[in-house]
């Protein structure tokens, strides 16, 4: 169940971006066939721990052979996307490109997601998420100004400017194929992506409210004492967003600050001056502490938390923000929807788990889905 629930996309396994983007079609309740790859040197998890398979079905096709790509094509004639992450060029030369699957299938919208975009001087060129967000000026405003760079997990590059433009890319492709009745290519590139979510850093370098020469002396990125993180009297960490005049005022009046020097929130030179006096103030106190000071108040306060403690924060619990299937703890589908509801995900399959089920249910006979078996056709 779902909101897209009654499509179906077929995603030809990959790593990474494109397998997030998969689950996150499937959890809103679209039937995914993921085409798992017939040879490969890369280990496989085991299901369970497969999360982005999950609410998937898995076939594994030999898509070298004519018959593999007559599967592919019979597969793709009632599709209505398709999740490739190649490089440029891959799919065309296994003969199941955009051309030749659009002109099987008119309506398909035909996803791609890369780093550097399908054309290009660097686009058939190797790269990772670091390299897409340092291209495009990200990674060099992430960090202490007396340090190199923070890489900032592979969340930017990867799952921020590449699953979700993909997936963005894909939802609107399919509510243009209802007005137009015609597919598709959506090439969703990293450097586009990471670019499009520096908009706002954009605007304000260029209005003279950000300096992109120096880290950690901007509002967002370590400069200002009230949007920050501190550590505690544990050796543990909060975080601090006070951003708007009315917070700031409740975090000075819940840390019992009355140094008039506090009240020049914007003023830049006072920045490290007062990012060191918090520092002080923060390492009084555990974290625990600070917790039961600031928890359910308007100071934009947090402490930070590791991955599992997350997972049993007081508020994640309420809000069943992570479930257990086959005892591997992960995050619920996301986003919420009040009408089409979303259904419990199912643990994610073996690899050609779904291989007979997949091509009866596309016209093929239990005899020939044996001889493609004994043929090396699927496996």
């Amino acid at each position: 169940m779902g909101p897209l629930e009654g499509y179906k996309i077929i995603e030809v396994s990959g790593i990474g971006p494109g397998p997030l983007a998969g689950m996150l079609l499937a959890d809103l309740g679209a039937e995914v066939i993921r085409i798992d790859r017939f040879e490969t040197d890369m280990p496989s998890p085991p299901a369970n721990l497969d999360i982005t398979g999950r609410n998937k079905k898995s076939i594994r096709l030999n898509l070298k052979t004519d018959k593999g790509r007559e599967i592919f094509f019979n597969l793709l004639s009632d599709a209505d996307a398709l999740i490739e992450g190649f490089r440029p060029g891959v799919m065309e030369k296994l003969g199941i490109g955009p051309e030749e699957c659009l002109k099987k299938n008119p309506k398909l919208i035909f996803g791609r997601i890369t780093g550097w975009g399908q054309e290009g001087p660097l686009a058939k060129t190797a790269g990772h998420d670091i390299n897409y967000i340092s291209l495009v000026g990200a990674l060099n405003a992430i960090g202490s100004k007396e340090n190199k760079p923070t890489i900032p997990l592979n969340l930017v590059g990867d799952y921020g400017g590449g699953t979700m433009f993909l997936v963005l890319g894909i939802c609107s492709g399919l509510l243009s194929v209802q007005k137009t009745q015609k597919g598709q290519v959506v090439d969703a590139a990293m450097i586009d992506g990471v670019s499009s979510l520096m908009t706002i850093f954009s605007l304000l370098s260029q209005s003279g409210m950000w300096d992109l020469e120096n880290r950690e002396s901007n509002l967002f990125d370590g400069g200002a004492h009230f949007y920050n993180t501190y550590e505690t009297k544990d050796n543990k960490f909060i975080s601090i967003g006070s951003l708007e005049s009315k917070f700031y005022k409740i975090l000075l009046e819940k840390l019992n600050i009355n140094d008039a020097q506090f009240n020049k929130q914007m003023s830049k030179v006072d920045w490290p001056e007062l990012t060191k006096k918090l520092s002080e103030v923060f390492k009084t106190k555990t974290q625990d502490e600070w917790n039961i000071v600031f928890e359910g108040s308007d100071a934009c306060y947090s402490p930070i938390l590791s991955l599992t403690e997350a997972q049993k924060h007081p508020h994640m619990v309420a809000r069943e923000s992570f479930i257990n299937l086959d005892g591997i703890i992960q995050p619920s589908p996301a986003p919420r929807f009040s009408e089409t509801k979303t259904s419990i995900p199912k643990p994610a399959p073996e690899i050609g788990q779904d291989n007979n089920e997949i091509l009866i249910n596309i016209g093929y006979s239990k005899d020939q889905v044996d001889n493609f078996l004994k043929n090396g056709i699927v496996k």
